[in-house]
């Protein structure tokens, strides 16, 4: 705590300092890193202050014996043990980048209409999630399935350390069900993509040469204003080495949407650019561990029986229903941990 205040304390310090908003990319820098740490201990300081305060009230109940006292101390006693769990798991967010706004995006893979319509649970379940926890979600693009479901999606998801808790999501979802689109009842295996990406700020310098770039524009396709499919508004940019392709179409203006375009463009390079290095590092130490990118992470199981598990933490649960209104917690808190043991 001591060394948490005078870390503050020195960021109020360079805020007071005359020219302070001369580089705006750094005073942002400051003042997120100054917000973190306060958020931190204020959450802290707030969980003394229950702690405390149910001590008083088991010391009174003691003294009166008093039913409606205790069945308030053991409300409080719930409330306290939550906002603890959430406050550990708040901890386990130390990366770089973890404070970042994530960028979410939805692949369905082969299978048509079935892993179309699995991607659109998962949209839904992903929505669930981000509104429990009073983020914002904002529509980069989407592209309708054929029949039913979508083909892709692309999200930023708005909110204190949205990456770090989304980035337990990278990877390959499974789901087995009987399929609703299957007449004979057969059972069905479905895959979906997931990806996500911190979205940087304009501090990190990411150079990108623009012979490099093929930019198409298209009509928008998803849900969205009058301008919809009246205008070639969306923007398609490709970064011919690397094969990386990002695309929006949320915006009203063509220059807009570029805009956005490139700043996922410029998020994803980065995430390349980190992946090489810690790959090569891995390297350096004589260490192999299996890339998370592409692999199949988590399993849905809706038939014969029915259970969700993470095949990297081996954390499962039952209540397939609540995982899919957005109940993904435990699953985050044991990938968090997880991810920890890894690292150390």
């Amino acid at each position: 705590m001591d060394q948490m205040e005078s870390d503050i304390a020195q960021c109020q310090d360079r805020m007071a300092q005359p020219g302070f908003w001369d580089d705006q990319s750094q005073a942002q820098s400051i003042i997120q890193e100054m917000n973190d740490k306060e958020s931190t201990r204020n959450a802290f300081l707030k969980l003394v202050s229950d702690w405390e305060d149910l001590q008083v009230e088991v010391e009174l109940y003691e003294e009166t014996l008093d039913r409606p006292l205790w069945e308030e101390i053991e409300k409080n006693c719930y409330k306290f043990e939550q906002n603890l769990k959430a406050y550990q798991l708040s901890l386990l967010l130390s990366e770089e980048h973890d404070h970042c706004n994530a960028i979410l995006e939805i692949h369905p893979g082969a299978g048509g209409k079935e892993s179309q319509d699995w991607g659109q649970m998962l949209l839904r379940m992903y929505e669930r999630w981000a509104s429990q926890h009073d983020y914002h979600i904002s529509v980069i693009d989407y592209q309708n399935g054929e029949e039913a479901g979508i083909k892709s999606v692309t999200l930023e998801v708005s909110g204190d350390k949205a990456y770090g808790f989304l980035k337990s999501e990278k990877g390959v979802h499974r789901l087995i069900r009987i399929s609703p689109f299957d007449s004979n009842g057969k059972r069905h295996t479905s895959f979906c993509s997931i990806d996500v990406t911190p979205m940087i700020d304009d501090s990190i310098e990411i150079h990108i040469n623009q012979d490099d770039l093929r930019i198409d524009t298209y009509r928008a396709s998803g849900a969205g204003g009058q301008h919809i499919n009246k205008t070639s508004s969306a923007v398609r940019i490709t970064h011919i080495p690397t094969g990386i392709v990002t695309q929006s179409q949320a915006q009203r203006s063509q220059i807009q949407n570029r805009e956005q375009a490139m700043g996922l463009l410029r998020a994803k390079l980065y995430q390349l650019e980190l992946a090489d290095k810690e790959a090569e590092l891995q390297k350096i130490k004589g260490e192999q561990k299996e890339i998370a990118w592409g692999s199949q992470i988590r399993s849905y199981v809706f038939h014969p029986y029915r259970m969700v598990k993470d095949h990297r933490t081996n954390f499962e649960s039952a209540n397939v229903d609540a995982v899919m209104d957005g109940e993904i917690d435990p699953f985050i808190d044991a990938y968090l941990n997880w991810h920890l043991d890894q690292e150390n």
